[in-house]
């Protein structure tokens, strides 16, 4: 089975960063990579070229991933969306392969979304305010699902969104050269291709306070708060913080990050995992979880992949929403307010917990 890290998602980054000193006549190209893709040139490791030199950048996409951007420093990038490109060596630069899935499931507060191969998206559960009302897109290479609202990131880096707008966590339409998403409570996160953040929506407890915010390499919005975790491995925070969820400050080889209600995750670079917030069900308790590579965060419970394809919760168990224990061949997980959901090598979905508007009814999925 496949690595499975970040987003969302199942997202792969590949960080190379370049060293030159003012004055210095050459410069310094360090490439490494995780799952989802690799770079094959100039390949993995620590390079030297002359300062000013035009450096080859060719990225390589897994099986059921796709290249999606180069992020970072990218104004030394020829093409920030072409797989093939080069990078012109002369100054200091932070630059990201991006990949992610193809197919991917995420789960939002009543509802519960999957996007397939073909770039369309499926949902099931409450529409009340249309959030599930995203029959017609197409080209999404990314769909999350926050509280009563669904958003996705299309390939030329715009977005779209559905579902309940009285804070304008739907108003995404001006956009542009987003690489990564996610949906909160009410409010909603945008990762630039630079490294810098967007949101918009609610920010009564300061959760869309992220314009300060530079090297990020993937975001989370909780219900109330929103975290991202940095190309350097540590995390920040801001929002409501009454139980902890913040306190990431001293996070260190983070590579995903998860947030929901009272709750913040992080998946370390060791395949281990450390947690803040409120802990009242046990949902913060992770020390001992090992061999995972992507984690999602719900409203009163956490959940974990590993590596094996299993899967383990913690926190609350109303309505069965943790009765995980018999999953198998699952590549991405994602948690709701009430329902977890697990995606399957083959395409297909399982889902446990309340199903009180349908979320859980996904048996059908291809």
């Amino acid at each position: 089975m496949k690595r499975v890290s970040v987003l969302l998602i199942a997202v792969a980054l590949i960080t190379a960063m370049v060293s030159c000193d003012d004055g210095a006549e050459s410069c310094t190209l360090t490439i490494s990579s995780t799952s989802g893709g690799s770079v094959t040139a100039p390949g993995h490791g620590t390079f030297a070229y002359d300062k000013g030199a035009v450096v080859n950048l060719v990225a390589e996409a897994d099986d059921d991933y796709r290249f999606i951007s180069w992020i970072g420093g990218v104004s030394a990038i020829a093409d920030i969306n072409a797989i093939e490109t080069n990078i012109t060596m002369n100054d200091n630069y932070e630059i990201t392969a991006e990949f992610e899935a193809k197919f991917m499931v995420s789960t939002g507060g009543l509802h519960t979304v999957g996007l397939k191969a073909d770039g369309t998206v499926v949902a099931a559960g409450r529409n009340d305010d249309g959030e599930c009302n995203v029959g017609n897109w197409t080209g999404i290479v990314q769909v999350t699902a926050g509280l009563f609202h669904t958003v996705g990131l299309k390939a030329n880096g715009t977005v779209v969104a559905a579902g309940l707008k009285n804070y304008g966590q739907c108003d995404v339409d001006d956009w542009t050269s987003i690489t990564q998403v996610d949906a909160g409570g009410y409010h909603t996160v945008g990762l630039r291709a630079d490294g810098t953040v967007v949101a918009t929506g609610w920010n009564g407890y300061g959760e869309c306070s992220v314009s300060n915010w530079t090297g990020i390499i993937q975001v989370a919005a909780g219900l109330f708060h929103t975290a991202g975790c940095k190309a350097n491995g540590t995390a920040v925070a801001v929002g409501l913080g009454n139980h902890g969820q913040c306190d990431v400050s001293g996070w260190m080889d983070i590579i995903q990050v998860a947030a929901d209600w009272g709750c913040t995750m992080g998946l370390k670079s060791d395949d281990t995992v450390v947690a803040v917030g409120l802990d009242n069900d046990g949902r913060c308790t992770v020390g001992d979880w090992i061999d995972i590579v992507q984690v999602d965060a719900g409203y009163a419970h956490t959940v974990g992949l590993r590596a094996d394809g299993t899967v383990v919760a913690l926190g609350s168990n109303n309505n069965g929403r943790c009765n995980v224990g018999d999953w198998a061949d699952i590549v991405r997980v994602a948690s709701g307010s009430a329902q977890t959901v697990g995606l399957r090598d083959d395409g297909t979905v399982v889902a446990v917990g309340d199903n009180t508007y349908g979320e859980c009814d996904v048996d059908d999925w291809d």
